[in-house]
């Protein structure tokens, strides 16, 4: 049974001793007398045991224990990983808070999707420079035909002069920006209009409601940091809307405008915009054959403080408050003895709350009252919805 078990012994060493030797014949790697092969070193690690150190069976082999065949590799470096590379790379953005304030144009570039309703009571002159709605309808109806006012082309809602016209409006805004410093963005709106009448005098125009004028823009911000904004934006505005309706102007607009936002604390934020609104056409003046249009220019301005009140990563709440104005410099309104609307300025203070929920939705509401006499409406209550990206 000794010679049987030293057999078997001898057996199992010469397998060992021809795996590990065909193995190191088949790295062309490795040189002659080379060590630097752990094949190599195999070979020689068992080489080293003479045969009668096999048949002594009075002690174990003296092997090294923690070799295993399995370790056995070429000399040649593993290759790297070569990290891939993204095709489209994300945009680098600066690292800002999205804007607060909820009437004044966000200066901050991004993508982003917007819902806003907006209900405002008692517009008196909705026909004022016709930034609002097309010139009033009922100068078609005038009598006299020779009355200098008559005008057979007048587009806007008719037959009758309103008391004053509350209305609601729905606005959907994309806004696209492949680069951190430019964006494209449009707006499609809908527009509901209930005319309120004089009293012994008949209905104004029908209550309407439908699409409104298209909107569309671009906006560069020349200056981008972490803390402050500084945005070119241009805007313009398309008839698409029904202004017999009272659903649009009736005419193209444009909108050059600066905007600017600038992180005062890690709470409180300051936000503002200055522009002028300008029409492309115009219905007749007043009276008709005269020179100056309908629509005028509109010079606006505003500015928007907020306060953030809690500010927790999942949950933040900001308190706003906005100051916003416009100066009207041309056109014509329907009404007043003087139709003449030119020098009218009309200031509206806004107050408001921002709720942003994790760092991409956020919900506002607000309530705004007119400062002055003449003015675009008397309140107004708007709620909005944003998702940035």
């Amino acid at each position: 049974m000794r010679l049987f078990g030293s057999v078997l012994g001898l057996l199992a060493a010469t397998v060992t001793f021809s795996s590990a030797k065909g193995v190191a014949q088949q790295l062309p790697q490795v040189v002659q007398g080379s060590v630097s092969s752990p094949a190599f070193f195999v070979y020689s690690e068992i080489a080293k045991y003479p045969l009668s150190s096999i048949f002594d069976n009075d002690g174990p082999l003296n092997y090294n224990r923690n070799l295993f065949l399995n370790q056995v590799q070429t000399t040649n470096t593993p290759p790297k990983r070569v990290k891939t590379v993204a095709a489209a790379e994300k945009v680098k953005r600066a690292s800002i808070d999205p804007s607060m304030v909820g009437y004044i144009d966000d200066a901050v570039i991004h993508s982003e999707f917007r819902i806003r309703f907006d209900a405002a009571l008692d517009n008196k002159t909705p026909d004022r420079g016709e930034f609002f709605y097309a010139k009033c309808g009922c100068y078609a109806f005038i009598q006299p035909h020779t009355n200098l006012a008559y005008d057979p082309n007048t587009p806007g809602p008719g037959p009758n002069i309103p008391k004053d016209v509350d209305f609601q409006q729905l606005y959907f805004y994309g806004e696209y920006a492949p680069y951190s410093h430019l964006s494209l963005f449009t707006q499609i709106p809908f527009r509901w209009l209930q005319a309120n009448s004089f009293p012994g005098t008949g209905q104004a125009f029908p209550n309407s409601g439908g699409f409104g004028d298209m909107q569309f823009g671009l906006r560069f911000a020349p200056l981008a940091s972490s803390r402050r904004y500084l945005t070119l934006q241009f805007k313009a505005y398309t008839p698409t809307g029904d202004a017999s309706e009272g659903l649009g102007t009736n005419h193209a607009s444009v909108e050059p405008s600066l905007l600017y936002y600038q992180r005062l604390s890690e709470r409180f934020t300051l936000e503002a915009e200055t522009g002028d609104t300008h029409p492309l056409s115009s219905s007749a003046g007043v009276p008709t054959a005269g020179s100056k249009g309908f629509a005028g220019d509109v010079f606006f301005y505003g500015v928007g403080p907020s306060y953030r009140l809690v500010s927790k990563e999942q949950f933040r709440l900001a308190g706003i408050v906005e100051l916003v104005g416009w100066n009207v410099r041309s056109g014509f309104v329907t009404g007043p003895a003087n139709p003449s609307t030119a020098g009218v300025n009309i200031v509206n203070i806004k107050v408001g709350s921002r709720m942003t929920f994790a760092s991409h939705q956020s919900l506002y509401v607000g309530y705004g009252i007119a400062l002055t006499s003449q003015n675009w409406y008397r309140e107004i209550f708007r709620a909005e919805y944003r998702y940035a990206f």
